[in-house]
C-alpha cells in the first residue's frame, strides 16, 4: 500500500480503506481519516524527511498525529513510507492496585517512558521496578520472578539472542551503563514480560485471595439466612 501527496489530488493512498489503529485517547482500535495533511507545493519547495499529519478517530473524533519518512520526491508528488510514528502512543494499562505501593509507583514511570518511546529509560525503569518487586516477594522471590519469566519465554517461544537482553535487564544487577540498548522491538517484548511476571506473582494472587474472600462471605450471609430461619418460630 502506497501513500502519496499529490498537488492535484492531495493525499493518496492505496487503499480505498481508512487506516485503521488504537487510539491514544479513548483506547479503542478504530478507523482513522485524514484531517489536515500538508500540501504537495510545500513539501516539494522544502523538501523535509519527514511529513507530519492529522487523523481523526472514527471512535472518539480526536485527532492523532502521525509522522511520515519520505520515500522519494518526484515532480508533482511527494510518496511516502507507509510505516509511521505515533506522536502520542496509547497509554499501556494493568491492575496496578495489587502492586506493593513502590511498586506500582515504579511501574507507571516505566511505562509512561514506554509511551513516550523512551526505551531505554524503560528499560533502567523496568530494573529498579524488578528490584522493588523481588523484595517485595521476600525471601526466595528473586528465584520465583526468574522462573516466571523463563516460562514466559517457553510459552511464547521468544529465541534465547532476542530474551538475553531481557533477563540481562531484570536479573543482573551492576551498573547503568551495563545494560543493553533496545530497539523498539527489544522493549515491546520486556514490556509483555514485564506485565506477565508482575501479573503472575502479584495480580493473580490478589484477584484470586479477593474472589475466595467474596465466595466466604456470600456462604457465610446464607448460612446465616438459614439459621435465622431454622430458629424462628413455626406459625401454627
Amino acid at each position: 500500500m502506497s501513500i502519496s501527496i499529490t498537488q492535484q489530488h492531495g493525499l493518496v493512498r492505496g487503499s480505498d480503506d481508512a487506516m485503521a489503529m488504537e487510539c491514544p485517547y479513548c483506547g479503542v482500535f478504530a478507523h482513522m481519516r485524514p484531517q489536515s495533511t500538508p500540501s504537495a507545493a510545500q513539501l516539494l519547495k522544502h523538501r523535509p524527511k519527514h511529513v507530519g499529519m492529522v487523523y481523526q478517530c472514527d471512535a472518539c473524533r480526536a485527532p492523532v498525529f502521525l509522522r511520515f519518512a519520505v520515500k522519494r520526491y518526484a515532480d508533482d508528488a511527494v510518496e511516502l513510507y507507509q510505516n509511521f510514528v505515533e506522536l502520542e502512543r496509547p497509554k499501556e494499562r494493568f491492575a496496578y492496585s495489587y502492586l506493593p505501593p513502590q511498586t506500582q509507583v515504579l511501574l507507571r514511570e516505566a511505562l509512561a517512558c514506554y509511551s513516550g518511546n523512551n526505551f531505554n529509560a524503560f528499560a533502567s525503569m523496568c530494573r529498579r521496578t524488578a528490584l522493588s518487586a523481588f523484595a517485595a516477594l521476600g525471601e526466595g522471590g528473586k528465584l520465583r520472578a526468574f522462573e516466571e519469566v523463563m516460562a514466559a519465554q517457553d510459552i511464547a517461544e521468544i529465541d534465547d539472542e532476542t530474551f538475553l537482553p531481557i533477563k540481562t535487564i531484570l536479573f543482573e544487577s551492576g551498573e547503568e551503563d551495563d545494560m543493553p540498548l533496545l530497539n523498539r522491538v527489544q522493549a515491546g517484548v520486556l514490556l509483555e514480560v514485564m506485565k506477565d511476571f508482575l501479573y503472575q506473582c502479584f495480580v493473580r494472587r490478589g484477584k484470586l485471595t479477593r474472589a475466595i474472600k467474596v465466595r466466604h462471605f456470600f456462604t457465610r450471609e446464607a448460612e446465616n439466612e438459614n439459621d435465622q430461619a431454622s430458629a424462628s418460630p413455626q406459625a401454627v
